[in-house]
This record gives C-alpha cells, structure tokens and sequence, in this order.
C-alpha cells in the first residue's frame, strides 16, 4: 500500500507576525524579513525529493491571503481595499493574523485513519478546528473545500466537519499509526495535552481526540498524554517530540507523561514494535526543539527501509547529529537513511519537515480515486517552481503588510497558482 505525502505549499504572504504563543521559533522571529520565494522553493524541493524515493507525493494549496473575509466577520466593512486598510490603521496585530501563511503546515489540516484500521473500510479524514490561536482557527473552511475536492470519491474516503469548536483539535501533528506494514490495520495512537499551569497551553484536548477516533470508527485506539515538561519547553504538538512510521517509533525520553504505561500499550498491540529513543541525558529537550529532529519526515522506501529527512538544524545541533550518527550505526535501528535539507523559512516560524505533510497510506484504488490536480510529478515541479519564482513576493518586511501593492501581488499569485493547477476559483468557495 502506498503512503500518500500531502505538503503544503507555502503561500505567497509568508511572514515573520509571531503569532504562535508557545512556538519558540516564531516568537524569536517575530519581525524579522521574510523570503517567500525561497521559502516556497525549499518545500518543493522536500516535495521533489520524496518523489525520487518513490513516495507518492501531492500538495494542498496555500490560503487565499490577506483573508478579507475573516476581518469582515470581526466588523470590518466596505470592499477588500477598504476593509485592509481600516484594519491596517486600526489593529495591525489583526492585519498581520489575516495574513498568515499557517496553512502550509498541512500536519495541522486533518487527522487521518486509513482505511485498514476503520470499521466501515473507508479512509477517514477530520479537518482540524485549530481553535487554539486566532489566525489558525480561520484555516478549516478552506482546508475543507480543498479535502472534498481531493478526496471526493466517497467509495473510498470520508471527510468530516471540524470537531465542535469547544475542544481544540491540532489535527495529524498529534496523531500517529502504527503498523507491521501500511496496508495492515493499525493502532493509532491519539497525543493530547493537559493544562497544567505552565506558562505555554496544550493545543490538543482529549475530548477532540477521542471525538476524531469514535466518528472514525478507529478499531484499535490509544489516547496518550503529552509530556507537561516537552509542552513548556516549546514542544506545542507531539510532532516535535515524536514521530512514527510502520512499528517504529522515533521520540524523545520526555516525549510522554507516562512514558513506561505508552510503551508498554505499545509493545503490547504493535506487533514488532521498535522504539529509537533519544536518552534525555545525551539529548536534551533544548536542543530537541531547537533542532526539529523528532519534526523529522520519516518513511518507507522502496526495498523495505525507512529514511528520515531532517531539517539543516539538526545537523548543525552537536548533541542531535552525534545521537543520530550512533543510531545509524547501530545494526538494529531500522533508519537506513538520513537527508538532511534546507527548510529555513519554515523552520523559523517553528515548522519542519513533519510540520509541512500530510500522510495517507492509501490502496492503489483509493490513490487512483484522488483527484489528480493535487498529485504531482516532476513536470508539474517544474511549473510550480517557474511559478513560483514569478510570482512570489522576494521579501516581506512587517511594514510590508499595510501596503496595498502586496495585497494586488498576493491574490494574483494565488489566482495563477489555481489557473496552473485548472482549478476554478467557485471550487474552493472564492
């Protein structure tokens, strides 16, 4: 059975606003000068390189932006010019959430259960309600238009409205599968976190959680609490503590609040269940978060093996690189290969290479089933990057925001990114 990758494409108003409490590397950057252009490049590179490892790979759509509509229901009126710039003037804060680029962390969009693990044979897929911060809880209608449209063959796929808004759901970044192999049923194990007065929130709540696993029908589920301790030190989604991939699990010591009672669950309903875990004591949660490494994209390949494709940081984080050259050299790890790539645009808003994709393991049948304007190839690499390089913004500074030329720039590289892929604005509900 194949893995589907669904990466974002990071849109065109990319930006530095720090609007993510809890999220170091965007509250470090907030303000600084942007490279939308680059930024979008570098993720279709990781696109490109999945695709030569044979990883069927697709991408979602970056948002409409600056969202007018969203500021219209925040009592901002008159045409889109006039409603950008009475908010520029007003509350730039504001200004700056209807400009996020958030949208391409596509690990955010929905949490997914395949079909080999659902009690009706249909592959689930919930979209995320992202309630936790304003300028993410816009993204669920339009992440959902474009999930109908990709997924509209309903022999093979499910896709449900967002849990109720009363229990936030971070989607897929908290969620991982296990499974001897991805066309086997699996246990899925839902991650979520629990206030417990620090000074960072859990995004993720139980009660969504387990909302997702039961309108799923998910036949084997684990709901596993996040480390109090990873949350405060920046780990906002267990994506950045943890990762997962057939029987293996990749995290960190301090990646759960009952590590012994996860891994027995573990060990007990994963049949050849393997742990890789980096020892507190070699690798701190510092150098975890500074350095994305559990944030890592890991996969199968072709052969039976499994590669890990890591942000530059980990590389350059002495503690992380060291750990990783002992795991590769141990016989038993099941990691055969690293790649190591530039993504710095995105990690400085505090996302990675797990950050930017969506996974579906899906039959041929239901991977024929999905609509193939959102597949890719190289040729279509190509003209995404000649795109790309038209029509992004090189740089965008904060004061950029209030400028009307950016706003005419950002809807009109949105608009030829839908002419390239032939889909009609009506389709998305523009």
């Amino acid at each position: 059975m194949p893995e589907l990758n669904l990466d974002g494409l990071v849109g065109p108003s990319h930006n530095y606003a720090g609007l993510s409490l809890g999220n170091l590397a965007a509250e470090r950057n907030a303000g600084a000068i942007s490279a939308p252009r680059r930024a979008a490049l570098q993720g279709l590179s990781k696109m490109r390189l999945l695709l030569s490892l044979g990883v069927p790979q697709g991408l979602l759509l970056p948002h409409r932006r600056p969202n007018t509509r969203f500021l219209r229901g925040l009592g901002f009126e008159g045409d889109d010019a006039r409603v950008l710039a009475d908010c520029a003037a007003d509350d730039p804060q504001l200004l700056a959430a209807a400009f996020s680029a958030s949208a391409m962390w596509t690990a955010n969009a929905a949490t997914v259960s395949p079909a080999a693990d659902t009690a009706d044979g249909l592959t689930h897929i919930t979209v995320s309600n992202l309630v936790s911060m304003p300028h993410r809880s816009m993204e669920w209608p339009e992440t959902m238009a474009q999930l109908k449209l990709a997924f509209a063959d309903a022999d093979h796929f499910a896709v449900h409205w967002p849990v109720a808004p009363g229990f936030g759901d971070e989607g897929a970044a908290n969620h991982m599968r296990f499974s001897a192999a991805h066309e086997e049923a699996g246990v899925e194990a839902f991650v979520y976190g629990r206030n417990r007065g620090g000074a960072f929130p859990a995004r993720q709540h139980v009660r969504a959680s387990q909302a997702v696993a039961r309108s799923h029908g998910v036949k084997q589920a684990l709901f596993i609490e996040q480390a109090d301790i990873a949350i405060q030190a920046g780990a906002f989604h267990n994506d950045v503590v943890a990762v997962s991939n057939g029987p293996v699990l990749f995290a960190h010591e301090q990646a759960f609040q009952d590590r012994g009672q996860t891994l027995a669950a573990l060990q007990a309903q994963v049949p050849g269940f393997c742990l890789v875990e980096a020892p507190a004591a070699d690798v701190p949660l510092a150098d975890v978060i500074s350095s994305y490494v559990f944030n890592a994209a890991l996969v199968s390949v072709e052969g039976g093996e499994m590669a890990l494709i890591l942000p530059k940081e980990a590389e350059e984080t002495e503690s992380v690189w060291r750990w990783l050259q002992r795991v590769k050299q141990d016989a038993a790890n099941p990691i055969n290969h690293l790649h190591v790539l530039d993504l710095r645009e995105s990690m400085r808003n505090g996302g990675g290479p797990a950050c930017l994709r969506l996974r579906l393991p899906l039959s041929a049948g239901a991977l024929a089933a999905v609509d193939p304007r959102f597949l890719l190839d190289d040729a279509k690499l190509d003209r995404l990057e000649r795109l790309v390089e038209a029509q992004w913004p090189e740089a965008i500074a904060p004061a950029d925001l209030a400028g009307p030329e950016l706003w005419r720039q950002c809807h009109a590289a949105h608009d030829a990114l839908l002419k390239l892929l032939d889909i009609a604005p009506a389709e998305l509900g523009y």
